[in-house]
């Protein structure tokens, strides 16, 4: 095999390549059929220009405009944020719709999971102490650490007992969609197919009354549940030891449940890219559309989310709605988060974060390309609004903020029995119930950060595998870890506190 170039173009008559490694000035390169001189040094990850780019004009990389040149770009420039912006005007794109629907696959994937009553699967076995409120959180907290793994060592189907809090449930209205909103998150979690038991703990005065809420989960929730009020209880130290007793109870019940062998179409997954960087759209993120193509053929469904983070790709999603009003939902929610953010005097070019543009992304066209390749190639089946459950099978789409414990929240309030998580600059985030794979967009990163990243997409850039080759090879791994492997953030201890709703509204 030859060795790779050291400029990596991603689309013909793209203006700018994409460096595999650290380029020095005065370094000679040759890419799409040019011949060129490094002009400045060009950092692993970062844009070198290809042609010449008067100042003004717009910039092309995956074969889509990334920005326009602030002032003259000649072959062989460093292209960042010193001489590339946002367009001035986003006249937006025509889009022909190009849906086709996904046949199901031939070989059928399997996975061993828990299955519910009423049929709905999970991937992990937990009990989850759920708090209503801010002001139950430190009483959540101190049942769910009574359970050491030395206490549950006599219940090993039992994979522990955490407790989800928050900072909100009160100061707030109680009417409108914020507390809406944290409403639909928390019945999301307690109706979670990775909880066997849920214990619900309220102060007892708060906005957001706990009765409400067992009685819409009613007999519907498939798992054992119990619920405290911590005034009721008679204060702090009577509703842990309620609690404790609780947990106690359940335990040997749910240490019942034996994982067995299930189709592919029971996992759900949430797609999720943090602390990305100038590879994420080149290896990590094409890998894992690669691999969610592969769940939607057996059935599967794969939630893409973070509307700032697809923001001036959506053309590329509703070319593929499978309907005139699924497109329509997606186009409303762009035009809300336009507004949302011009209210807070705000602007959606704020991502880029300073990790993504020091990593080599400049403006949020590039990072939403690059962002929009998780979703793979299918049809857009479904848009629901943040934590909304998931009703539909295939790739969907989720309203959440590009914020990843936000909408990684939303995402498991929504069903995903698992999360997958391109990271480029290295994102170390855990999320129970749901275990989360991370996906590095580099070699370099695995190995230098080899015990939290679960996989390694870098073979792309060092041209050792395609995308096809990572896809499936992530594919299989997510089946195993929907069976029962540990990802890095469990074996590290990771996502006891990363539960995070979406905080829209007033704080009163």
């Amino acid at each position: 095999m030859n060795p790779p170039s050291s400029l990596l173009v991603l689309t013909p008559g793209d203006d700018v390549a994409v460096a595999r490694g650290d380029i020095a000035e005065g370094q000679r390169l040759g890419a799409d059929g040019l011949t060129l001189v490094a002009r400045q040094p060009v950092p692993s990850g970062h844009k070198i220009a290809l042609r010449r780019v008067l100042a003004g004009q717009q910039v092309l990389k995956y074969g889509q405009t990334i920005g326009q040149a602030t002032r003259d770009i000649e072959p062989g420039d460093h292209v960042h944020v010193h001489n590339l912006q946002m367009p001035a005007t986003n006249a937006g794109h025509p889009v022909q719709n190009t849906y086709v629907p996904t046949p199901l696959g031939e070989i059928p994937a399997t996975f061993e999971g828990y299955v519910r009553d009423g049929g709905r699967v999970g991937t992990r076995n937990y009990i989850g102490v759920i708090s209503s409120v801010n002001c139950s959180a430190t009483v959540c907290k101190h049942i769910a650490n009574a359970f050491s793994s030395e206490r549950l060592k006599d219940f090993p189907n039992v994979d522990g007992v955490v407790a989800i809090t928050h900072g909100s449930g009160c100061g707030m209205g109680a009417k409108g969609e914020g507390i809406d909103i944290l409403k639909r998150t928390l019945r999301g979690y307690a109706d979670h197919a990775n909880f066997a038991g849920v214990l619900l703990i309220g102060l007892g005065c708060e906005v957001n009354q706990l009765t409400p809420l067992m009685n819409e989960l009613g007999d519907r929730c498939p798992v054992l549940k119990a619920s405290l009020i911590i005034q009721d209880e008679g204060g702090t130290r009577e509703a842990v030891r309620q609690g404790i007793a609780h947990i106690d109870a359940m335990l040997p019940i749910i240490s019942q449940y034996r994982r067995t062998t299930v189709s592919a179409r029971h996992l759900c997954v949430g797609l999720q890219c943090g602390g990305s960087d100038g590879y994420s759209g080149i290896t990590a993120n094409p890998a894992l559309g690669a691999a969610v193509d592969l769940l939607v053929q057996q059935g599967g469904t794969a939630i893409l989310s973070e509307t700032p983070e697809i923001y001036g790709a959506e053309h590329l999603l509703t070319a593929r709605a499978a309907s005139a009003d699924i497109a329509t939902k997606l186009m409303e929610r762009i035009r809300w988060w336009e507004t949302y953010v011009h209210h807070n005097d705000g602007d959606m070019n704020n991502n880029p974060s300073p990790g993504n543009k020091a990593g080599g992304i400049t403006t949020i066209l590039e990072k939403s390309l690059g962002a929009v390749a998780k979703a793979g190639s299918t049809g857009l089946m479904g848009v629901y609004h943040y934590a909304e459950k998931i009703d539909a099978q295939g790739l969907v789409f989720m309203d959440t903020p590009g914020y990843d414990p936000v909408s990684a929240t939303g995402q498991v309030a929504g069903g995903a029995n698992l999360i997958c998580f391109t990271t480029g600059r290295g994102s170390t985030y855990g999320c129970k119930p749901t275990p989360s794979l991370k996906i590095a967009t580099n070699t370099r990163l695995f190995q230098h950060m080899e015990l939290d990243m679960d996989f390694n997409a870098g073979g792309i850039a060092d041209g050792l595998e395609s995308v096809a080759q990572a896809g499936e090879r992530l594919f299989r791994m997510m089946l195993e870890t929907a069976s029962g492997r540990r990802t890095c953030s469990e074996e590290n201890g990771l996502g006891d506190n990363e539960f995070l709703p979406w905080q829209i509204g007033a704080v009163m």
